[in-house]
């Protein structure tokens, strides 16, 4: 079924279903943008800065084919949160590492951010279900507010890892654990659908992270030291990978 939008343009659900494979994918494109900007960042010698408008504008050019789809294309989809992770997490690390804005504040600001995002998205759409993602004024408000959630996501856990001082495995139980707690208020205490989903999907940023750092970061330093070219070529394989089957399999696909 086709849904016409306000725009004139005929166009599907733009996102995947919420299946176990969105979860796994988003956790593996969340720890390739950790380990991943941390690896071109290190190795191309263009900055923080640099990078990150580097990054910024494959981002615009993959966003550009993924609203010019009528429908969800799970390459074009997936290949867009991992550009958006990495970027979000640029962002972070710049105005961090660079510009000297501390974590809390960051953690703030993009508090802010996302909670206005969220909050224009609703008083104009008056809902924020990603299963109505079929008009190119949510899917502006989705992928905005998909950046504002890896950019408080990097900022959050950066703050929670330095201020506990608890390192990269016992972070990652941490915030898995959270995710968890989410999963039981959504499914036996009636959480809000919606909010348990953003909620999740903002802590998953922490979780890859940490997991990516675990990886990546050597031994000296709480990892298993397997850097970040090893971790973020792995991960990138298993997403790929992923995703080809979802292509055949059309498993995340609302409209069968």
């Amino acid at each position: 079924m086709h849904i016409t939008t306000s725009q004139g343009r005929h166009m599907l659900n733009k996102v995947p279903e919420i299946t176990l494979y969105f979860w796994v994918i988003k956790i593996l494109c969340t720890t390739v943008g950790e380990t991943g900007a941390d690896f071109l960042n290190t190795h191309f010698n263009l900055g923080l800065t640099g990078t990150s408008v580097v990054m910024g504008m494959l981002l615009v050019a993959v966003l550009f084919f993924q609203f010019k789809a009528r429908k969800y294309i799970p390459s074009i989809y997936w290949l867009a949160v991992v550009l958006i992770s990495v970027v979000g997490t640029l962002i972070t690390d710049t105005l961090v590492d660079t510009f000297g804005v501390a974590l809390q504040t960051t953690t703030i600001i993009f508090g802010i951010a996302l909670a206005t995002t969220f909050t224009a998205w609703y008083a104009v759409e008056k809902t924020l279900s990603i299963h109505s993602i079929h008009t190119t004024r949510r899917e502006a408000f989705y992928w905005l507010a998909i950046l504002f959630t890896f950019a408080l996501g990097t900022a959050a856990g950066d703050l929670v890892e330095e201020s506990l001082n608890v390192g990269y495995f016992l972070s990652a139980i941490l915030f898995a654990g959270l995710i968890a707690v989410t999963y039981v208020a959504y499914r036996y205490f009636k959480l809000n659908a919606v909010l348990a989903f953003w909620i999740a999907y903002i802590v998953t940023r922490p979780l890859g992270a940490s997991i990516g750092d675990y990886l990546s970061q050597a031994p000296a330093d709480g990892g298993l030291g397997l850097g970040t070219v090893g971790t973020s070529a792995l991960f990138l394989v298993v997403i790929v990978g992923t995703v080809l089957y979802l292509i055949q399999t059309k498993k995340d696909t609302l409209e069968k």
